[in-house]
């Protein structure tokens, strides 16, 4: 049963090049598995999350956290009648255009598109080029408009309008008026509105924050990095230990930690569910569109908003700010700081089949990079520097 507010897939937008409807799979339905089947989502499996893929088979890369970032999500739609097929093509597709390395690749990438920017301002820029440097959600978006290659009458995958919508979790003015000229009314009018996207999106985008700080706890003991004893200083998840311990006294090591963990999942998912709620009745919302007329009404209450921070700012300082993450993240940016220059040096060495009419040298070579896998990044740095900076 959808509320009122929810997305319906009968009233979509659409998609961008007209389809027949398919006979026993909704529009939103079938957004998910062509996310699902596209080459793109595959590649997540060898993308960073925060630990390098070859450090360790149990660390959450991006494919893993995008799952997570799925259920989490259709578990809350649920409970407010949201569209949950809706909310798990967002969730899986929304890290598509994340580059290797995490955000130490995206960062790299940003700076070496920034720093020819000089030149890109001389040249003509393609119709189909973004401005600027590197926004991985506007990639991510790229990816399924523009990149994907699995059909005959079309590039990209062809998503509904809500999908892309939620994809596009942020984006800079001067891409979000280079979206509106070649899609008027299309997924970057609303930041140039001051909109807010559908319930749905608003959903994902909290449910990643759920699913990153979780897992990054669990991560980060795993890795030796962070202790059980260290998290006692973090409010909202001690709370959980403690009251894991009341419950069972012996509990120890890694059951306590999950434990902690689970406890801490679902008090934030509730609190979600309960602050959302009172929102959509304080707003007195009944259709999506004025869901998209407030500010954002998927939230955490203000204690729980607070907890949230600051256990993002304890992870901060002592997960990926730490030593031995900075060092890894050092040789990450180096790789991919070094495979722009030779690309951008020798335009032979890029794919014929990477090669795109319509965009400079430099955006061609920032798609193919994004699109690598950490492990085919570090093996192509290898084969054209010589230099072997993971082992």
């Amino acid at each position: 049963m959808l509320a009122p507010y929810a997305c319906d897939p009968a009233r979509s937008r659409g998609r961008r090049y007209p389809e027949p409807e398919a006979p026993t799979r909704n529009p939103y339905q079938r957004d998910r598995d062509r996310v699902i089947h596209s080459t793109a989502f595959r590649r997540l499996v060898y993308k960073t999350q925060v630990f390098l893929n070859h450090e360790g088979d149990l660390f959450r890369t991006r494919l893993t956290h995008s799952l997570e970032v799925a259920q989490l999500g259709r578990s809350i739609a649920r409970a407010l009648g949201l569209h949950e097929d809706l909310v798990e093509a967002i969730a899986l597709a929304h890290d598509l255009g994340h580059t290797p390395f995490g955000h130490a690749g995206q960062d790299a990438l940003n700076a070496c598109l920034r720093a020819h920017e000089g030149e890109a301002a001389r040249e003509p820029r393609g119709e189909a080029e973004p401005h600027g440097g590197f926004e991985h959600n506007l990639q991510s978006l790229r990816v399924v408009d523009e990149l994907e290659e699995r059909y005959p009458d079309f590039d990209g995958l062809n998503l509904c309008f809500e999908t892309r919508e939620g994809i596009l979790k942020r984006c800079s003015r001067a891409n979000a008026e280079w979206l509106q000229a070649r899609e008027p009314g299309g997924v970057g009018e609303r930041f140039l509105q001051g909109r807010s996207p559908s319930l749905e999106a608003q959903l994902v985008n909290v449910a990643d924050e759920i699913a990153y700080n979780a897992h990054d706890i669990d991560d980060g003991v795993r890795s030796g990095l962070l202790t059980l004893e260290q998290l006692e200083a973090v409010a909202l998840f001690d709370v959980h230990r403690r009251a894991a311990l009341r419950d069972h006294p012996k509990l120890h090591g890694r059951r306590l930690l999950y434990e902690a963990i689970r406890r801490m999942l679902s008090a934030q998912v509730y609190d979600v569910i309960d602050a959302t709620r009172q929102a959509l009745r304080d707003a007195g919302v009944q259709t999506p569109e004025q869901a998209r007329a407030h500010p954002p009404l998927v939230r955490f209450s203000p204690g729980m908003r607070e907890a949230s921070g600051a256990l993002k700012r304890f992870l901060w300082r002592n997960l990926y700010r730490h030593p031995q993450v900075m060092e890894t993240t050092g040789r990450a940016r180096r790789v991919v700081a070094d495979l722009f220059q030779a690309y951008l040096a020798d335009a032979a060495l890029l794919p014929s089949a990477r090669r795109r009419q319509g965009l400079s040298l430099r955006r061609q070579v920032a798609d193919y990079i994004a699109g690598m896998t950490d492990r085919f990044a570090i093996r192509e740095h290898e084969r054209l520097t010589g230099e072997r900076l993971f082992f």
